[in-house]
């Protein structure tokens, strides 16, 4: 068993607890061992006397107070970040102690005179410290973090990785909304969508007598109001300090009646701490102490003494690098970053959801935010607004009782809708807050790509140790492997042929997508491969004409007003046009029909457009003399193709490989590279109302809903719909 070497988010929850017992202390100085990333606080407290307090964020990561004994030697010239430390925080006094939610964050707050400084530990991934004076500017920090999702650097304001799921303090019913949403089992999801990590989730099930590896679509509720109670039983010890502390060994002989040797000794390794003992550990010797403190202390101080006396291997001979720890360590902040990832997405997925509730509510939002603006356009007080609604709420008027509460200064109304609290902006209509809500669900969701890039190259450098750790087996056996050929068992990579998936009933689909340039305005590929790109308003009109239309390329306009600027491009942006390229009569067809779907047609119910087809050098946007063109207006020179009669046609589908996306346009063209379709034409719904319908209607057809929501949503969907109202096909 490999030892552990950080500290959990239940670890801190404890610890949290007994540190607020040394508010009070005094600092006197600060130690910085730049070879360990560890900084070494020496107080003074009022009752304990002398107090040292160690914060390391290097291969191991811990806070502890720790025995003046066990205090490494001081450097001989403190580095200038332990002289910025002793300048700002000497004679200062730690006034609190907390854990960032349930994160492995560890704040300690120090005031001297009126100025406040928070030391702030990260104890995950490569750790780090930040020191913030009292606005929350990071002063300095050990290690500056420039990400997508965060930015830890002096200067600039801390910012604190996305907020995990706190399962300490919830509900049954959150907890079980948790739960279910999951797609793994119950361990798996407990260590990871709970953040209670591999071992905590394993004890858990253990402690409700349910099996690790349930899948959460087979969980009873008996299980999950187990689970629960289980989590209930250890936040209650957690929260009242109610700790039993041990020091787990890995004993040298685990049959003898006696672990210690003559000296009184356990004879044998430390392997793990814990605040609790654990049903998980009853196989190992577990050392009891009185605080978790010192048994922090007992096991940080001890264990590292222990790696370096089984440095050396049995055989005498050279000292086998430590690859396993190497190997854990790169797996662990792998296993940080996907949950950052999955965090991301989590959040993103809940403003959509908040999104799609708010149109799946939309009288009673509107009715609740017509109400405010009709009386704040009165001049009524915000609290007077706040006592009529809680007036209606007794009488039992829905809308009333759906208001949570007001805020005047910020001009937000906050909702319970679906069990889901919603804040939003009162002066605004429905639409405007789900659009907001989408538009935050977009921007979180790129926060993904800083994480993404952070765990590839992870994932390089485990390769690369694994790599190492081979090469290092081999020649310490005597087999270089300079005769073998370097390929492994010899087999061929990727010469399997492709077999047909059906991803409709696969119950987990890997999401797989890149940016492209034309995604800023409407698009399909026609059945021919060809890219067709339209206009979504008079802007855009002018911008793809302007910078798209090229030699050789077709354009398409309905006859009737109001209808997108349509490019057929015969080659791509790299591309030149040497004459040869012949667009086929199926493609333009699919053209002409995308340009009266998406024109004034079908937004008057009409079923069928005039469409006519031009060059690219008939296409101008100088007038004739005496004439005027409006904003995305066009003069066209020439003879004209027409395509009378075109019929509207629309179908939007969900594409699984080679990227998992949302596609929209003629049906010719959409059909056969989605998984799966549905075809759309003038009808009663509004664009938002018959996206909610497309998305329902596609979570219904995956066997994985959580893929549907994620590349799927409403407002991808409404991307490629028609503007008026719509209905499908088959209904």
């Amino acid at each position: 068993m490999d030892r552990k070497r950080e500290l959990t988010s239940v670890d801190l929850a404890a610890l949290a607890g007994e540190l607020s017992a040394y508010e009070g202390a005094g600092v006197g100085k600060v130690y910085l061992y730049p070879d360990r990333d560890l900084l070494r606080f020496r107080m003074r407290h009022y009752d304990r006397g002398r107090t040292e307090l160690l914060v390391e964020v290097g291969e191991d990561k811990r806070v502890n107070v720790t025995d003046p004994d066990h205090v490494p030697e001081a450097p001989e010239r403190p580095p200038n970040f332990a002289m910025m430390l002793r300048n700002r925080m000497q004679g200062a006094e730690l006034v609190d102690v907390s854990q960032f939610q349930f994160d492995r964050i560890l704040e300690l707050t120090f005031e001297r005179d009126e100025e406040t400084t928070t030391v702030v530990a990260e104890l995950f991934g490569d750790g780090n410290v930040a020191i913030l004076d009292g606005t929350g500017e990071v002063i300095d920090c050990l290690e500056t973090v420039r990400l997508k999702s965060r930015t830890v650097a002096p200067g600039s304001q801390y910012e604190f990785p996305s907020a995990r799921f706190n399962p300490l303090g919830v509900d049954y019913d959150a907890f079980e909304a948790r739960m279910r949403d999951s797609d793994s089992d119950l361990v798996r999801t407990l260590a990871t969508q709970l953040n209670f990590g591999g071992l905590y989730g394993e004890e858990l099930c253990t402690l409700a007598g349910v099996d690790y590896n349930v899948p959460i679509e087979e969980a009873t509720d008996e299980q999950l109001r187990a689970l629960y109670d289980a989590v209930r039983r250890l936040a209650d010890r957690l929260a009242d300090s109610d700790l039993d502390p041990r020091v787990y060994y890995e004993l040298d002989d685990p049959d003898a009646e006696d672990p210690t040797d003559d000296a009184g000794e356990i004879e044998g390794r430390r392997v793990d701490v814990t605040p609790i003992p654990l049903a998980e550990y009853e196989d190992y010797y577990g050392e009891p102490f009185d605080s978790f403190n010192e048994a922090l202390d007992d096991y940080f101080t001890f264990a590292s003494d222990e790696d370096e006396e089984g440095g050396e291997d049995a055989g005498g001979g050279r000292q086998r690098p430590d690859f396993e720890s190497e190997i854990a360590k790169h797996e662990r902040i792998i296993e940080q970053q996907q949950g950052a990832i999955e965090d991301f997405e989590a959040q993103a997925e809940r403003e959509r959801e908040n999104a799609e509730a708010l149109y799946a509510n939309y009288d009673l939002v509107d009715e609740i935010l017509s109400t405010i603006q009709g009386a704040r356009a009165e001049d009524r007080s915000w609290d007077d607004i706040e006592e009529r609604f809680a007036e209606g709420a007794e009488r039992g008027i829905p809308a009333a009782e759906a208001v949570v509460s007001l805020d005047g200064s910020e001009g937000t109304v906050t909702v319970e809708i679906d069990g889901e609290r919603v804040t939003l902006t009162a002066s605004e209509g429905v639409e405007k807050n789900a659009d907001r809500l989408y538009r935050e669900a977009k921007r979180i969701e790129g926060k993904k790509e800083g994480a993404e890039e952070a765990i590839e190259q992870t994932r390089k450098e485990l390769e690369e140790v694994r790599r190492r750790k081979e090469e290092w087996e081999a020649a310490d056996a005597g087999e270089s492997g300079a005769g073998g050929d370097g390929d492994g068992d010899g087999g061929e990579d990727g010469d399997d042929e492709d077999e047909d998936v059906d991803w409709l009933a696969e119950p987990s689909i890997p999401v797989r997508q890149s940016d492209h340039w034309y995604e800023d305005y409407r698009w399909f590929h026609t059945s021919d491969g060809f890219l067709v790109i339209g206009g979504r308003d008079a802007d855009d009109n002018e911008d793809l004409v302007a910078k798209y239309l090229d030699r050789g390329d077709r354009f398409f306009h309905a006859q009737a007003h109001g209808g997108p600027a349509t490019i057929l491009k015969a080659t791509g942006p790299s591309e030149s046009y040497d004459g040869d390229v012949e667009i086929p009569e199926s493609s333009k067809r699919e053209a002409a029909q995308f340009a009266v779907s998406y024109s004034s047609v079908w937004k008057d119910g009409k079923f069928a457009g005039d469409v006519y087809e031009v060059g690219s050098d008939q296409v101008s946007k100088t007038p004739e003399s005496g004439e005027f063109l409006e904003k995305g207006g066009f003069a066209i020179r020439g003879d004209r193709t027409y395509y009378e009669s075109t019929e509207v046609g629309v179908a939007v589908g969900i594409t699984c490989e080679p990227e998992t996306r949302v596609i929209g346009g003629p049906p010719a063209a959409i059909e056969p590279k989605a998984e799966t379709t549905v075809e759309v034409e003038p009808g009663q719904f509004a664009q938002n109302d018959i996206a909610m319908r497309l998305y329902r209607e596609f979570k219904g057809r995956f066997a994985d809903d959580a893929f549907v929501r994620k590349v799927a949503s409403a407002d991808r969907i409404q991307e490629f719909l028609p503007p008026g109202g719509s209905r499908m096909v088959d209904e």
